[in-house]
């Protein structure tokens, strides 16, 4: 060491070596008062800012409960899928990267911009809900920060359809809003759940904290319909609906024994899975929406009301020629002098002359109580939304042409569910009960409206339609009995009716020995140059009824003798 240098060591202050310490111990301290702020004065203050930026509460999606048919075969379920949301704020700090993003969402940047601006406010805007797979794939290879995914539920509908306006269907948000979806909306929805999850920096979930609220999906519903009997009616009434250029039409099926309704359909349809195809006046359920005015096929209960007033035998007959009558002014015509007919040819050849001095003898209140009795001018219990009750006067008709008219169905409506339900009276021995939708352990209560002996005899006249020379004899069913009644109203219009706009009907009932099922066929305005209920909507009732007698195996009651054996080794006997 040289002399200089030990001269400049033994220049140093010494204090210096004590203040350098000193700040040392400063710092240390410092550095120890502010881990002890951090952690344990304010470490709740802190804990909580720091969960306030990267811990969220989400919910959890719950899924529609499934509504099935009897059999247990879906007919809508839900989905999971995603949807694309975005903080406005965040995405918008992401300005230049929204051209790319709305190139693969499909929208135009500029109004994308615009919107996000509008609600610039908000934490939760959804840009695209319901996407598929892959484009939802493509949204999160973009990484845009403030774009995200949330799990939903979509509903989807196996049949499509076919069972388009009993179903109905539910909206974006899994809400009902039409049919079965928004009648029984409370039971099938579900509870959303929720979880604590914790964010990174661009606020995707990276890790679930803890669950707050388990999501409980919501219940199963069956239904009464039977998916194979509804294909049935759907391809049958389709084929006639097309073929006769009608207007549109129903059908309804009904379970005698419970007034299950076992299959429902309507043209024209509509698919509820294709959103864009959904328009007012499509989805309307018109089997239990529409009204029309019944016509022929309430004979059967003018004939039922002769009879019950006591006035009238089974052996009875009515002078109706020679094929009108006039009525308060009012000429009532048959398409031919039928003479001097019993009660069962007023059925067969549909003698509205007959009809209508049937119910000129009868008290005013006859034929009125008895419809009112099985049904009309009343809901039918299903509870089905929109339905209408039809109407029926609220007290008898007094005037002459009023009672007349009353007993070929005019004066009155219905809809095809009313009409089923009242013909499943004479059907079920004159007892009457609720209509349901869903599948019945046990049949609801019955109340009789009509006596067993009634029922059975009007049953037995009406299968005389179906025979030969009746005027349903389009809708018999080879082996089974068909009891039923055919009806051509005309539709009515300012002023009158119209004189080339009807309603063809069919009503019938099988096996007509013991009846398992009743069905109703309503072609509104059909337009190919028939419009007879027996040429139009006779054709459809036996066709339906016919596959469906054998998809149930509803044994034959009207095999030739010696036959039994073939039809039990074919599989016709349960």
């Amino acid at each position: 060491m040289s002399k200089r240098e030990a001269h400049n060591i033994q220049q140093t202050p010494a204090w210096r070596p004590a203040l350098v310490l000193a700040l040392f111990v400063l710092a240390l301290a410092v550095l120890l008062w502010r881990a002890l702020d951090l952690q344990v004065l304010r470490q709740d203050f802190l804990q909580g800012q720091g969960d306030a930026r990267h811990l969220r509460v989400m919910e959890i999606a719950a899924h529609r409960g499934v509504i099935s048919d009897r059999n247990g075969e879906a007919l809508a379920i839900s989905s999971p899928v995603q949807s694309v949301w975005a903080h406005p704020g965040r995405l918008l700090e992401q300005s230049a990267r929204l051209p790319e993003l709305a190139r693969v969402l499909g929208r135009d940047a500029g109004r994308l911009r615009a919107y996000l601006q509008r609600r610039a406010g908000r934490e939760f805007v959804y840009l695209e809900r319901h996407v598929s797979p892959d484009l939802a794939e493509d949204v999160m290879g973009l990484a845009v920060p403030g774009v995200y995914l949330q799990r939903e539920y979509r509903r989807f509908y196996p049949a499509g359809e076919v069972t388009g306006q009993l179903l109905g269907f539910t909206n974006v948000d899994d809400q009902g809003q039409e049919g079965v979806e928004l009648a029984f909306d409370d039971w099938l929805t579900g509870t959303v759940g929720a979880k604590r999850v914790m964010r990174d920096r661009h606020g995707r979930a990276i890790k679930d904290v803890e669950r707050l609220r388990e999501a409980r999906p919501g219940k199963p519903l069956v239904l009464s319909i039977d998916r194979r009997l509804q294909y049935l009616a759907y391809r049958e009434l389709k084929a006639a609906y097309q073929q006769h250029k009608a207007r549109s039409a129903s059908l309804v099926l009904l379970d005698v024994s419970t007034n299950e309704v076992l299959a429902m359909v309507n043209q024209p349809a509509f698919n509820p899975n294709d959103r864009s195809a959904i328009r007012p006046g499509h989805y309307r359920n018109r089997a239990v929406t529409d009204v029309f005015e019944p016509g022929s096929t309430i004979k059967p209960f003018t004939v039922a009301a002769a009879l019950e007033s006591g006035e009238y035998q089974l052996d009875s007959v009515v002078h109706t020629s020679p094929g009108v009558v006039r009525v308060g002014g009012h000429p009532i015509r048959d398409p031919r002098d039928y003479g001097t007919i019993d009660l069962a040819t007023v059925l067969h050849k549909s003698s509205t002359v007959g009809a209508a001095k049937l119910a000129l003898e009868l008290p005013p209140d006859a034929l009125w109580g008895l419809l009112a009795r099985s049904g009309f001018g009343m809901g039918t219990g299903a509870g089905f939304p929109g339905e209408s009750g039809g109407h029926l006067a609220s007290r008898p008709p007094r005037r002459p042409i009023e009672r007349a008219t009353l007993a070929y169905g005019y004066g009155l409506s219905a809809t095809p569910l009313q009409l089923a339900q009242a013909y499943s009276v004479l059907a079920a021995d004159g007892a009457l009960r609720p209509v349901s939708f869903l599948r019945s352990r046990e049949p609801a209560p019955a109340k009789q409206v009509l006596s067993p002996e009634l029922a059975r005899a009007v049953r037995q006249m009406m299968e005389g339609v179906v025979a030969n020379g009746g005027t349903g004899r389009r809708a018999a069913v080879p082996g089974y009995r068909i009891a039923g009644k055919t009806g051509t109203s005309k539709k009515s219009v300012a002023g009158g009716y119209a004189d080339d706009r009807y309603v063809a009907l069919f009503a019938g009932m099988a096996p007509a020995s013991k009846p398992r099922l009743v069905c109703v066929v309503v072609i509104d305005e059909p337009r190919d140059g028939k419009f007879y209920g027996g040429l139009v909507a006779a054709p459809v009732f036996s066709k339906v009824m016919g596959g469906a007698l054998r998809l149930l195996n509803v044994p034959p009651d009207d095999l030739p003798a010696g036959s039994e054996l073939y039809a039990v080794a074919g599989g016709v006997s349960p």
